[in-house]
């Protein structure tokens, strides 16, 4: 052995795995001289064999331990072979500097043919450098604890997934010896669902391609229950890996898992709570929300889902104090026992009544389920309560369920706090517009009317359709059918003051062009007072409206159109069209005038006004909504108009209505030629007595000979102004209809006044005896002058 390098004995593992860290051997003669000297003591010590071999050891060491500093030993002492002596020396280097190595001797016993022939006793010396020592005993220690201490499950399988060894934390999860272990596979072990959305083979198969392909499997989810604790669902976490040995050849796979159930319950709950975010509370109708509520739990956080509402609640009513009682079934998802709509009670006392009465969520354990109520409370007073039904195949509800249950029901209450909100307003802003829309249509000769007004089914609330049928004088009718932007109790209120605008400037006779220009100015100087007022930020800033005049008497209408749709008209033996309208803009957003367009009526037509809520429905276009109204048209032209409109709202309202919708429907009707007379006038006064005259006789071909000597006044007093003021000739028309009409009209636009004369004036008393012996009278401009009119009741028969 002398001069030659010293190999260590096998074992040490080169991968650094498992055995212990690389040490440097050395052999030394009884003297302490070095006659060995090995690979890995070249490489620690910085010396080559040739130079240290027939050296003492000793000569190596730099100075004492830290320990021994200050001692009377020798270095040499330190080295003696009276035994196995370990210590920690500072060695010099070769390259000049120290390395500090913990050191062991361990002396070699002579045979005993070498002890009878006299050889001395020689020793091992091992070293080794102290800080990878030290990392050695701490990866030692790590080892230990992963095999008894650590919470991580470590079971290694060999072929067949068959169990070969698992250490202390999975043999306490599988609840036995591990002697009765071995050998099991691990479908006997751990059944259970994977809940993994990887593709993944059966464990025999999984592992035998593990085993052949080296590829490791990551984080796969197991969902099942443990030996150990067999009375709730566990889930893992378990990664796989390929076992090999110093050769490199597979010996098994190693399966790393680690208990995860407590964070996959929290991310399911997240989950949960994140889908009911997104899903309940889509609409603002309780009863929807509380089946979104129901749908979100079911079958993931409950098997069964029941909510119960105040009835108060459901009314749009402020909730008030409950106790059992006064609870409506709004939503069950078990049908078997289903009793949605129904009202529902419950006993002083019960689980639920305490739940109610205490604001508190509570448990109720039955043999065959387990029952979490929970309150539904808004501002600190409930507005319903939900029971959360498990069966008893599931477990029961834990302090993290229960505060899944609470949250779900606290967000389901301010959905329904909202829907009721929205109810009470809607339902204040259609009683508002309710009572502001005509309650019946007036009767009148002019035509037969009908009317329907349709709500919206959306969130944004009533809106501002209206639509008016105003008796004019001679007979007329003036139609009109309006929009105000906007929804709500603003929307509403402006309508209000839209309809009392409009009949205020139609009984003073104005033509369709100039009534939307003067009520274009009103809305005009107060849109920035309803936007500034508007509670919502969303006040009526505009509103669209088209208005015509039907005179039949002569069967001619004119109309004029501020941004509305147009009006859709059916002539007796014609096709159905719409008004060409010239296009004006929306009231309230722009000083371009407005201009009127005659239209000739037969008697008989059809004449279709409606808001554009009517024609537009989701997912068409307005063009669409024109045609299927002008089809219904063309199929029912025959019908009375109250049965046309619900023709046309059946054909055209399917589905959500998201506008309101607003249509009239009137038939013409024509003046025949014994209800109006009419004659012209020169402008001489010797014709006043002949006007007196011919009104007579009309008279009495009417019978009216009881309204004659009040007829030949006005015709006396009207026909002798328009002579005196006016130029031209003049026009005198009775008109004998729901009452009898006297009309005279001139080529002059001033306009006259009754007023109270003095008594030294000899003239102006005449308009003050015509309002005096009259029902009505007033004055309405035409472009070629004006007419002053007087009306005056029929006899009773």
């Amino acid at each position: 052995m002398h001069g030659l390098p010293f190999t260590p004995p096998a074992g040490a593992d080169e991968s650094g795995h498992l055995g212990p860290p690389p040490a440097a051997f050395a052999l030394l003669a009884a003297d302490g001289v070095l006659v060995g000297w090995s690979r890995e003591a070249e490489a620690l010590l910085g010396y080559e064999a040739s130079q240290v071999l027939g050296r003492r050891a000793a000569d190596l060491i730099a100075h004492l331990p830290a320990d021994q500093e200050g001692s009377d030993e020798a270095p040499s002492e330190q080295l003696r072979l009276d035994g196995t002596r370990s210590t920690v020396v500072d060695v010099r280097h070769g390259s000049g500097g120290t390395v500090r190595v913990a050191v062991t001797l361990h002396p070699l016993v002579p045979a005993p043919d070498a002890a009878a022939s006299g050889s001395a006793p020689s020793a091992v010396l091992m070293a080794a450098e102290l800080e990878k020592l030290r990392w050695w005993e701490t990866r030692q220690a790590m080892l230990q604890g992963l095999v008894t201490q650590s919470p991580v499950t470590l079971t290694i399988y060999g072929p067949g997934a068959q169990l070969l060894w698992a250490n202390a934390s999975s043999v306490r999860e599988l609840g036995g010896d591990i002697t009765g272990l071995l050998g099991r596979s691990m479908t006997e072990l751990f059944p259970g669902d994977v809940l993994t959305t990887q593709h993944l083979a059966p464990p025999e198969d999984l592992f035998q391609q593990i085993l052949e392909t080296g590829e490791p499997v990551i984080d796969v989810h197991f969902r099942g229950r443990a030996p150990a604790d067999p009375g709730r669902e566990h889930v893992w976490s378990s990664s796989y890996f390929r076992l090999v040995d110093g050769r490199g050849e597979p010996v098994g796979v190693c399966e790393q898992s680690i208990d995860v159930t407590d964070h996959y319950l929290a991310q399911q709950r997240l989950e949960l709570l994140a889908e009911a975010g997104a899903r309940i509370g889509s609409t603002l109708d309780p009863a929807r929300t509380a089946a979104e509520l129901a749908k979100t739990a079911v079958p993931h956080y409950a098997d069964a889902v029941r909510v119960d509402i105040a009835a108060d609640v459901l009314e749009g009513e402020e909730p008030k104090a409950l106790m059992g009682g006064s609870l409506v079934r709004v939503a069950d998802s078990d049908r078997q026992a289903s009793q949605v709509g129904e009202p529902v009670a419950y006993a002083d006392g019960s689980p639920q009544a305490e739940c109610l009465a205490r604001g508190r969520s509570t448990t109720e354990v039955l043999d065959a389920s387990t029952r979490l109520h929970v309150p539904l409370i808004v501002r600190g007073t409930p507005l319903g309560l939900v029971t959360f039904v498990r069966g008893d195949d599931s477990e029961d509800f834990d302090d993290g369920d229960r505060s899944v249950g609470e949250e779900l029901a606290s967000r389901t209450a301010v959905c329904i706090d909202n829907a009721r909100r929205f109810r009470r307003e809607r339902t204040a802003a259609l009683m508002l517009q309710r009572s502001l829309l005509p309650r019946s249509l007036p009767e009148q000769s002019a035509v037969e009317a009908a009317s329907r007004y349709l709500p919206a089914d959306s969130h944004l609330g009533a809106g501002g359709d209206w639509f008016d049928v105003i008796p004019l004088s001679g007979a007329r009718v003036g139609l009109v059918v309006g929009d105000v932007v906007g929804h709500g109790l603003e929307a509403a209120a402006a309508m209000g003051r839209l309809r009392a605008m409009v009949r205020t400037l139609a009984e003073l006779d104005l033509a369709p062009d100039e009534l939307l220009a003067r009520l274009n100015d009103q809305v005009g100087r107060e849109a920035p007072d309803q936007n500034e007022n508007a509670s919502d930020g969303g006040g009526a800033i505009g509103a669209t409206c088209v208005y015509g005049i039907y005179d039949p008497a002569s069967r001619t209408s004119t109309w004029a159109a501020a941004g509305h749709p147009s009006p859709a008209v059916v002539q007796p033996h014609g096709p159905v069209s719409f008004l060409r309208l010239p296009p004006g803009p929306p009231l309230g957003v722009g000083r371009l005038p407005y201009e009127s367009v005659d239209v000739e009526l037969a008697e008989g037509s059809l004449v279709v006004l409606f808001t554009d809520g009517l024609v537009e429905a989701r997912g068409q276009g307005i063009d669409m909504g024109l045609d299927r109204l002008a089809a219904v048209l063309g199929e029912q032209r025959g019908s009375s108009p109250d049965r046309l409109c619900a023709q046309i709202v059946a054909e055209l309202s399917t589905g959500e209505v998201r506008d309101d919708a607003t249509l009239l429907v009137v038939r013409t009707r024509a003046l025949g030629a014994r209800q109006v007379a009419a004659w012209e006038l020169s402008p001489d006064p010797a014709l006043v007595a002949h006007a007196r005259a011919i009104a007579a006789e009309q008279l009495a071909r009417w019978g009216l000979d009881d309204l004659a000597f009040t007829t030949e006044l006005v015709v006396s007093e009207l026909v002798t102004n328009a002579i005196r003021y006016a130029a031209g000739p003049i026009g005198l028309r009775l008109i004998r209809d729901r009452s009898l009409i006297c009309e005279v009209s001139d080529s002059q636009h001033t306009s006259p006044h009754a007023r109270y004369a003095g008594s030294d004036e000899e003239g102006g008393r005449g308009l003050f005896m015509v309002a005096q012996l009259t029902e009505h009278w007033g004055t309405r401009y035409l472009p070629t002058g004006k007419t002053i009119w007087a009306e005056q009741s029929l006899p009773v028969a």
